[in-house]
Parts: structure tokens; C-alpha cells; sequence
């Protein structure tokens, strides 16, 4: 078993479900100690459950990450019961959606105060801690802070500034002794398909994400503990998520041309939905 992260103290936060769950069972086999983090006890509880049936510590912390206090507090708790901190992980994140003149500025605030100050607050809560261990931080953007897509906006510019924000801190940090990941994951398999643009799970929604594409969680969070053990800078990966950033940074007239002409079927579609009603 690989045990590159053993002894360590991992802090992660979205870890009730998808990625972040998968991201604190792997972590765990891996050998560390898992600090959970999100907003709601009872899914955190679980993944805890599973961390110690592996004969790992594990730490429930609920936070809201969009609270900069909650997010103090929360590392403070994380190093007081389980010693120290040498991996955070911010990846609590939603996806708001819909064409742009179906969005209202509170879809946008919404989407930014998690995506964008989540991860902000949950640096600056963890760093000083990670300077004193020379530890890992790591960022989960998405394929879409690399490309985006008509009826994506809000997502696509929540993690095109986690871009931003991991690249410029990498090349703050270096030689501090504190390494930047920023991952940028294609399609896996979470509930972030099933999370409306207030943020609220809704587990009877559909996941219209396609399913021939989905990466199983435990995959993606093997190649990312790998990558942020590395200390690399960033990571793409799912194959189709490497060939539309490929596409969307060496051919952004194809996008723009295919993606266009998308949206105007999806806008000429819905006209004559609303005609017939």
C-alpha cells in the first residue's frame, strides 16, 4: 500500500461527498490523519466512520466555507486535536448554471462567496500552519477554469479565479517550503450535478452530466493525492477533460465556433417551448 502521506494531518473541505469523500478515504489508506469539512455533520460523520475503521484519527469540523471565521476556527480545531497541518485541500465547491439573462446577480454573488472567497478563506486559515510544517496546499478548480461553455458562466468564472489564485500563490510561495497544486478535473462522479444555484442538494434532481464521461471518485482522488504529494503545480486530468482544455487553449476559435452555435439552438429550442406553452 502506498503510504506517502503517512503521519500527515490532510484537512479537507467539501469532503462530505464525491471527490472530497473520496480525497479522505484514499488520503487515509495513504496513511494520514483526515480532518472532514462542509456543512452538513451527517455525511462528514460517515466518511468518519470509514477514515477510523481503517485504524486512522479522523476529525469532524463542520464549516461553511463562505464564513472566514468558520474557517479559522476550523484549522485551529484540526491543529489542536490532531497536532498539526501539512495538507489542505480546498475543494467545497457548487455549480450554479443556466444561459446569462436567466442568472440574477445573486446567482453570481452566490456562486463567487463559496467558489472564490471559500477557497480564499480557507487559505488564509490554513497557511500559517502549512508554513510551519512546509506543507501542501492544494486547490480544485475544474476543466472549466481552463475553458468554458454556454450556460456555465458563473462556475466557469468562479474557477477560471481559482486559477488565478492558485498560480499566483505558487509563485509567492516558492521557496517558502509550502507547495500550490491547482487540479482541474473533467467529469467525476459527486453530487455537484444535483445542487441547484442556491446551493441546496436536491438528490431527486438529474444529473444531466454525461455519464459515459464520469470518472469514478476513488480514481480521481488517487491521481490527485499523487499530484499534490508531487508538490506539482497543477494537474488536468480525465481524458476528455485534457482534450477540451487542449482545445480551449490552442484552438479557441473551434470552441467558440461549436460552442456558439450550441447555444443558439439551445436559445432557438427554448423559444419554441415557451410559444407552444
Amino acid at each position: 500500500m502506498t503510504t506517502r502521506f503517512a503521519d500527515h494531518v490532510v484537512w479537507i473541505t467539501g469532503a462530505g461527498s464525491g471527490i472530497g469523500r473520496a480525497l479522505a478515504l484514499e488520503a487515509a489508506r495513504q496513511g494520514a490523519d483526515v480532518a472532514v469539512s462542509g456543512r452538513r455533520a451527517e455525511p462528514l460523520e460517515q466518511v468518519a466512520a470509514e477514515v477510523r475503521a481503517g485504524g486512522r484519527r479522523a476529525l469532524v469540523v463542520t464549516c461553511d466555507v463562505s464564513d472566514p471565521g468558520q474557517c479559522r476556527a476550523a484549522a485551529a480545531r484540526v491543529v489542536a486535536e490532531l497536532g498539526r497541518l501539512d495538507v489542505a485541500v480546498a475543494n467545497a465547491g457548487y455549480g450554479a448554471s443556466g444561459l446569462f439573462d436567466r442568472l440574477t446577480i445573486d446567482d453570481w454573488k452566490r456562486q463567487f462567496d463559496v467558489n472564490v472567497f471559500g477557497v480564499l478563506n480557507t487559505i488564509y486559515a490554513a497557511l500559517p500552519e502549512l508554513r510551519k510544517t512546509g506543507g501542501r496546499l492544494a486547490l480544485v478548480s475544474s476543466v472549466l477554469g481552463l475553458v468554458a461553455v454556454p450556460g456555465q458562466g458563473p462556475y466557469a468564472a468562479s474557477k477560471f479565479a481559482v486559477r488565478a489564485i492558485g498560480l499566483t500563490l505558487a509563485q509567492e510561495l516558492h521557496g517558502s517550503g509550502v507547495s500550490v497544486t491547482t487540479l482541474y478535473p473533467g467529469f467525476v462522479e459527486s453530487d455537484i450535478g444535483r445542487v441547484d444555484n442556491q446551493g441546496h442538494l436536491d438528490p431527486t434532481r438529474k444529473d444531466r452530466r454525461p455519464a459515459a464521461l464520469m470518472w469514478p471518485a476513488d480514481r480521481a482522488a488517487r491521481i490527485m493525492l499523487r499530484a499534490i504529494a508531487r508538490r506539482r503545480r497543477e494537474l488536468t486530468f480525465t481524458g476528455h477533460g485534457k482534450a477540451g482544455a487542449f482545445l480551449g487553449q490552442h484552438f479557441p476559435g473551434l470552441v467558440h465556433f461549436v460552442m456558439s452555435h450550441g447555444a443558439v439552438r439551445k436559445r432557438t429550442l427554448d423559444a419554441g417551448k415557451k410559444s407552444q406553452a
